[in-house]
């Protein structure tokens, strides 16, 4: 059957199902969130572990705004025969920290664990942002055995004796959550199983927070010399920071044009700026970030419209590209809300100051956009030699602006397409 209107148009009712079904789907809810708890319960299996998850309230507003998670559950039949609860009578506080221990910060897939490199691979886990964790020992270390294929995973420290196995992949949803069986509790190194969470977190270090993490010495060092580490942990309130910290292998690998160390003090700090989002960015939000193009703190003191970075998704990972150099973020150093710390694989350089300098071509990841061909010179640079301007807003956004902002151009065109459509039927 077929619909007409003033102007001579038809329309099936089928065609008409089907614009209303895009309308609908097109327009996607607001909030993503997702409830662990519900998710495990869906497992009986997992039935004794998500109680214990769900009873730890903490953890679930600690959960409740995060993504790109990997959680090793327990299942029932090795809970059971797990003496961890009943030898050490865990406090409520200590319990939670111990279930924090089982969340890793990064989403891994089963064949991410089939992968791993002979030296194994370090992952933050929710524990350690909560400063209890003494140096990196809210990590844990995940190995596979060549000759078995066995996953075990175990803290850092060395000679700890808390480690499990991986026994299966339980659940996954595609670069958001993965669920891994394992075969005990994951007791936490030097961990005061007995303390009290109301005890009061220390202010952030960032530079302790990178030699810490032992593969950020060059870059703690350039921070601390520099003294504009002082400038990011006072923009530590408000909005939040987050930092790109290229490993010190970064270092190494410029090439002898990039005569980093030689830089004026002034332009030098604006490249340790440029490596820094004046907004917290949890891993999640940076994999599902709506404005790829982002002001640094180096924007801000330059000139609205330069040093800004395009970050994007690439193969499961994320790309940053600067213009000239394309990075991965390649690890979690530090993740506690206002502040974000990530290591990357390359050092950010920005076109503004590096743009006439040779590089290296960098193998880029592939499917990712190519560096931006047109540079500027030094001489050129937006801001140097002139009055800094500033935003009139602080640079990027919020967690629930992007919740609840992400769709509306989207939303409005399709609404107004609807109603065309339907006033020419």
């Amino acid at each position: 059957m077929r619909s007409r209107s003033h102007y001579g148009f038809s329309i099936t009712q089928n065609a008409l199902a089907l614009l209303y079904l895009f309308c609908i789907f097109t327009n996607p809810p607001a909030s993503t969130a997702l409830n662990f708890t519900a998710l495990l319960s869906t497992v009986p299996d997992l039935s004794q572990f998500t109680a214990l998850l769900a009873s730890a309230t903490p953890i679930t507003a600690d959960l409740s705004d995060r993504s790109s998670l990997s959680i090793l559950a327990v299942p029932n039949a090795y809970l059971a025969a797990d003496d961890h609860l009943a030898r050490h009578h865990l406090s409520p506080a200590a319990l939670a920290d111990v279930l924090r221990y089982h969340v890793l910060l990064q989403f891994l897939s089963w064949s991410d664990l089939r992968a791993l490199p002979p030296a194994g691979k370090l992952v933050t886990t929710l524990l350690q942002t909560t400063g209890r964790a003494t140096d990196n020992f809210g990590s844990v270390n995940l190995t596979r055995d060549p000759q078995s294929g066995l996953v075990s995973i175990r803290s850092p420290a060395p000679y700890s004796p808390s480690n499990v196995t991986v026994l299966s992949l339980v659940k996954t949803l595609p670069y958001n959550v993965t669920i891994f069986a394992v075969n005990s509790l994951l007791i936490p190194y030097g961990l005061d199983l007995m303390a009290s969470e109301t005890r009061p977190n220390i202010v952030l270090n960032i530079t302790k927070a990178l030699i810490d993490g032992h593969n950020f010495n060059v870059a703690a060092s350039m921070l601390a010399a520099s003294g504009v580490v002082q400038e990011f942990e006072a923009d530590e309130g408000g909005a939040g920071i987050t930092l790109f910290v290229p490993v010190d292998d970064a270092f190494a690998d410029l090439p002898p044009s990039v005569a980093l160390q030689s830089l004026p003090a002034d332009k030098k700090g604006v490249v340790l700026k440029f490596h820094v989002l004046h907004s917290y960015y949890p891993l999640g939000s940076l994999e599902s970030v709506v404005n790829p193009f982002q002001p640094t703190l180096a924007t801000e003191a330059m000139g609205a419209g330069s040093f800004t970075l395009n970050i994007s998704r690439v193969n499961g990972s994320v790309a940053i590209n600067t213009g000239i150099v394309q990075a991965s973020v390649t690890q979690t150093v530090f993740d506690q809300n206002p502040v974000a710390i990530f290591g990357v694989s390359k050092v950010l350089l920005p076109r503004e100051i590096f743009g006439r300098n040779p590089m290296v071509t960098a193998k880029p990841l592939e499917g990712a956009p190519p560096p931006d061909e047109d540079t500027l010179s030094p001489e050129n640079s937006p801001g140097f030699g002139g009055q800094p301007s500033h935003l009139s807003s602080p640079p990027g956004f919020r967690e629930d602006v992007r919740s609840h902002g992400g769709g509306i151009g989207l939303s409005f065109a399709v609404v107004f397409c609807c109603i065309g459509l339907y006033l020419v039927v």
